[in-house]
């Protein structure tokens, strides 16, 4: 086919080129997240080929293809051919469902190709097919992978985004004039920001039993840093997981849509390895604390995992649940050193847990109503719900100080601080805090996580310290 350089085509690959994520897998958490039936389902059509499942879960997936996370740079050279008057094409492996809610979504292209439940339109059946339409040569192609370089081959020109070395190298001898596109890649802000390292923090209660038993020696400390270590990158094994079924509603979300994986700065196949890796070293360490600890951590994974897939959409289930896993840091730091957990303490950790939890939900809860909504895209709560779940919020947090109060009446810490009335004085510093969360919640004024809010509140930080020098000083 020869042709003017102004009406050579222009044919633009999707998963990963166009968008930046792949939709058999979004198409995959999106359908298995339904429930254990679509599972069986989806292990059902794989038997009929690739073609066949693409077809199937493009049928019975829900995508927001207005939310995908549309590559800027690729975006702004489809409207540059354009601009030239040249014809703009997709083509794709993914299904030909997909191919036209993106093509009606963006309204750039004048045509596509695609995998249609038969055939599986990649590699050499992609560049046959578009050879045939257009000729050999008479294309120019703007692709990702190493899957692309049968394509490349056929193509007049080829363009490259977010490719590896190894595909830079392959397709620098098919096409040593080649165009590579600008891509961010992911940082190591990104990453921090995706296993969600300023969570960590909640991890510290793995030290709370090495506090209240008063175990200061360098064993135990040196076994609760490495509890401290093994819990937090199981937990972030669980953010990674979590983030991935949760893509679309994030995506509607009006601050989660920024999240690595639900942006696309970070890829679903590389957040299931780095969720993999982490859960692997996490279980290493926990072994060398002791097997038992291993155990607290797997039935920690199991019990978030449950929470991601199915508990964060019940009501109230999930702040119950989200207090346990709390208490069950607390319960694993005094596996950790050898000690036992009062029932005083645990009693206190699902109090007060509970209580941040509800002010979590309260908080999203005002943002939905702000964006004019009556009820969350993942949970079973309602805006009208507001002022209960608040109100819950507040007695479970008034009930922990409470409980505090019995405790420190007891003779345990008569045994175990020298002026155990100072302690006291932790009552109304807790009452403070708890308090002034309730408030800033009520008003609007906290931010979607009370802990992490805490973590960059100065009058949080006031409380903790003067907390602090009580205990130091009853001692």
């Amino acid at each position: 086919m020869s042709a003017s350089a102004s009406s050579v085509p222009l044919v633009v690959d999707v998963d990963g080129t166009l968008i930046r994520t792949d939709l058999l897998y979004e198409a995959f958490l999106d359908t298995v997240g339904l429930g254990t039936r679509h599972v069986l389902a989806v292990a059902q059509s794989l038997a009929a080929g690739k073609a066949a499942l693409k077809r199937f879960l493009a049928e019975r997936s829900g995508l927001a293809y207005e939310t995908l996370p549309y590559d800027p740079a690729v975006l702004d050279l489809v409207r540059s051919a354009r601009a030239e008057g040249r014809p703009v094409y997709l083509a794709t492996a993914g299904d030909r469902l997909h191919a036209e809610k993106i093509m009606t979504e963006l309204g750039l292209f004048d045509g596509f190709y695609a995998s249609d439940g038969r055939t599986n339109l990649s590699g050499d059946a992609k560049a046959d097919r578009l050879a045939a339409e257009f000729g050999e040569q008479g294309f120019d192609y703007v692709g990702n992978d190493a899957a692309d370089l049968p394509v490349w081959r056929k193509a007049r020109r080829a363009y490259g985004i977010r490719l590896v070395a190894t595909v830079k190298a392959r397709l620098a001898k098919l096409k040593p004039d080649w165009v590579e596109l600008s891509a961010e890649p992911a940082s190591l802000g990104v990453w921090a920001k995706a296993i969600r390292v300023h969570q960590w923090s909640k991890n510290l209660l793995v030290f709370v039993p090495l506090i209240t038993a008063h175990h200061f020696g360098l064993a135990d400390f040196g076994a609760t840093l490495i509890a401290f270590a093994a819990f937090s990158l199981c937990a972030s094994s669980v953010y990674l997981v979590n983030d991935m079924v949760d893509l679309k509603a994030d995506r509607a979300h009006p601050t989660k849509r920024n999240r690595p994986l639900a942006a696309g700065r970070i890829t679903i196949a590389e957040g299931a390895i780095a969720a993999a890796v982490l859960l692997a070293v996490s279980a290493g360490l926990a072994l060398l604390v002791s097997p038992v600890f291993l155990m607290i951590l797997a039935l920690y994974y199991l019990s978030t995992l449950a929470y991601s897939f199915v508990l964060k959409r019940k009501l109230m289930a999930d702040v119950i649940v989200l207090a346990g896993l709390y208490g069950l840091r607390v319960f694993a730091g005094a596996v950790a050193i050898g000690v036992f957990v009062s029932e005083w303490l645990f009693a206190f950790s699902i109090l007060f847990f509970t209580a941040l939890a509800l002010v979590k939900r309260h908080v999203e809860l005002s943002v939905l109503m702000a964006r004019g909504f009556d009820q969350s895209a993942n949970r079973g709560y309602r805006v009208a719900d507001r002022a209960i779940v608040l109100a819950l919020a507040a007695a479970a947090g008034m009930n922990a100080v409470t409980i505090f109060a019995f405790y420190v009446s007891t003779p345990t810490v008569a045994g175990l601080y020298t002026h155990p009335q100072i302690l006291w004085l932790i009552c109304p510093i807790l009452l403070y805090w708890i308090g002034r969360v309730l408030m800033m919640a009520g008003r609007g004024d906290l931010d979607d996580d009370p802990i992490v809010f805490a973590i960059r509140d100065r009058n949080s930080w006031a409380a903790a310290a003067f907390s602090g020098a009580c205990i130091l000083a009853a001692l």
